[in-house]
């Protein structure tokens, strides 16, 4: 263990460890005290930290998880919210997240028939998930990891997710289609010639869109979204740069207005203020600008920026950034804890608004380490081209 991040290595490991064993079959929780349940995407994007871990306790209740994920898959390949559940279902990004995790796992173990019929399954439920049959995915709002907020169509962090399960999986041919569509412009004239496929690359921005179905779209710049793209090489690495760049110079106008208070982004911005058009009532009570799925600080997602910046080649600044991500994860609603682990933080002053000791804050904490002290992202590198 590097002595530079040995403390807040060891206090990850001690949230992981602590969450390892929940109240619901046994499997791991996903927050400390205030998420008992077995939370499918938080573990599965979870897995990256530990595996990387090399902690045989972790690894196994990784292994736990996909188990129970594949006894309680629907017979058509679905994969429930909830890996104790079978009735916990509708979630777009479950599946392509345990096709991930559980290749990782097989690779990380080697461990390689594990559950090779769930992920048949599950490949073969992606597939029907192309409305038109091109390739790309849809998804129906508040389906996916923000279940407060309207993503609809062809969303980006969804199709990331996609592209990177067909990569692992070896399905070579419907990955570089599935990129290629990526990677085809937004309609923005108000018509869509039947000929050409609306894609999620912005005309004039360097980002990527935060989804888009044929004449509508949404350009705010979704960070979870455009770090998978950037690790999983559906971004070039030239593009990549680009995005990085855009990211830092907003970031900077950003606190410079009052909007920011760390050095760090946001999960989405600009902000949905109450009077733009994609607003929703329901923002009101869950969204406000700054806070949850509205542009909220959350260390799991910032933990995969600083991956992206390291695939990108700014180690550097990925340094940085984990300097800065390491003190965003002081502070706790419990004032006894060292390290809060919290879920969220507001953006404008970076209060705790979360659950402490989460998980998946915890082991993005150790894969954003892994990157930086390796100056690589395990089980992504193999993905990009670059």
């Amino acid at each position: 263990m590097s002595d530079t991040y040995a403390e807040i290595k060891q206090s990850a490991l001690d949230v992981l460890l602590h969450n390892a064993h929940g109240d619901h079959a046994g499997l791991p929780r996903v927050a400390g005290w205030g998420y008992p349940e077995p939370y499918t995407r938080d573990l599965m994007i979870a897995s990256l930290g530990m595996l990387v871990s090399g902690n045989g306790v972790l690894i196994d209740s990784l292994r736990r998880v996909l188990a129970a994920l594949a006894t309680n898959q629907t017979p058509l390949g679905l994969m429930p919210g909830l890996a104790h559940d079978p009735r916990d279902l509708g979630s777009s990004d479950t599946t392509p997240l345990f096709l991930i995790g559980l290749a990782l796992y097989r690779e990380f173990t080697g461990e390689a028939d594990f559950l090779t019929e769930a992920a048949v399954k599950a490949l073969t439920w992606l597939q029907y998930q192309s409305p038109d049959g091109s390739g790309l995915i849809a998804q129906q709002p508040t389906s996916d990891w923000r279940d407060e907020q309207w993503v609809l169509g062809y969303g980006l962090f969804v199709n990331t997710l996609t592209y990177t399960a067909l990569r692992l999986w070896q399905r070579d041919a419907e990955a570089d289609r599935l990129r290629d569509l990526i990677n085809q412009p937004i309609v923005r004239a108000g018509w869509k010639d039947a000929h050409v496929h609306e894609g999620l690359a912005i005309p004039d921005k360097p980002y990527y869109a935060l989804w888009a179905y044929k004449v509508h779209s949404s350009e705010r710049f979704d960070l979870i979204g455009n770090c998978w793209a950037i690790l999983a090489g559906v971004a070039t690495k030239e593009k990549a740069n680009a995005i990085i760049n855009w990211v830092e110079a907003e970031c900077a106008a950003m606190r410079g207005r009052g909007e920011l208070a760390v050095d760090l982004p946001p999960c989405l911005f600009p902000y949905i203020q109450p009077t733009d058009p994609d607003w929703h009532p329901r923002y009101a009570q869950f969204n406000l600008p700054g806070e949850y799925h509205n542009g909220g600080l959350w260390p799991f997602g910032i933990g995969l920026y600083i991956a992206a910046l390291v695939a990108a080649g700014r180690v550097e600044l990925a340094r940085a950034k984990l300097v800065a991500l390491i003190e965003l994860l002081r502070p706790a609603q419990n004032s006894q804890l060292e390290f809060g682990f919290n879920e969220w933080l507001r953006a404008q002053d970076g209060a705790v608004r979360g659950q402490d000791w989460q998980t998946w804050s915890a082991a993005l904490l150790l894969y954003a380490v892994a990157a930086v002290e390796t100056g690589s992202t395990p089980g992504f590198d193999r993905l990009r081209s670059w």
